[in-house]
């Protein structure tokens, strides 16, 4: 039969239990931190301000050309206003040709636009600028007029 062996303490006893606090070695010191945190501070410092310059001088020309075009696109726009005016204008006397009585710009004579200076533009309604146009798409810039 194979002889049973009891697990015992060493001979002499255990040793002292450690109940101590025992604090870490730091790796850095305050100063260290600190410097540290200044050191790589100043550096992202430096490299934000070399991409601002860069990012500004790209965003200056762009501003710049967008300023030069603006009143072009303006007069492109107003330009594009009034040459529709003037196919509604076309588009009405075509359809009212035969017509007795009937003068463009007016209801049956009466002008549309009381009060006014004859020689003063008076700008239509969204209905009217759209009337020769699919109704979407009048639907479609009403919408997106609410929301601009």
């Amino acid at each position: 039969m194979a002889q049973i062996r009891q697990d015992l303490p060493p001979a002499g006893g255990y040793g002292p239990i450690n109940y101590k606090r025992m604090p870490i070695k730091p790796l850095l010191s305050g100063a260290a931190l600190i410097g540290g945190y200044l050191g790589i501070t100043a550096g992202s410092l430096y490299l934000y301000y070399l991409n601002y310059k860069s990012v500004f001088n790209r965003e200056l020309e762009a501003r710049g050309a967008s300023l030069a075009l603006f009143p072009m696109l303006l007069a492109e726009r107003d330009r594009a206003y009034l040459k529709q005016l003037r196919i509604n204008r076309e588009e009405e006397r075509e359809l009212m040709k035969n017509v007795p009585g009937w003068k463009v710009g007016t209801w049956y004579g009466e002008p549309i636009y009381l009060g006014g200076d004859p020689n003063k533009f008076v700008d239509p309604r969204i209905q009217e600028y759209y009337v020769h146009a699919n109704y979407k798409e009048m639907a479609k810039r009403c919408e997106m007029s609410l929301w601009s």
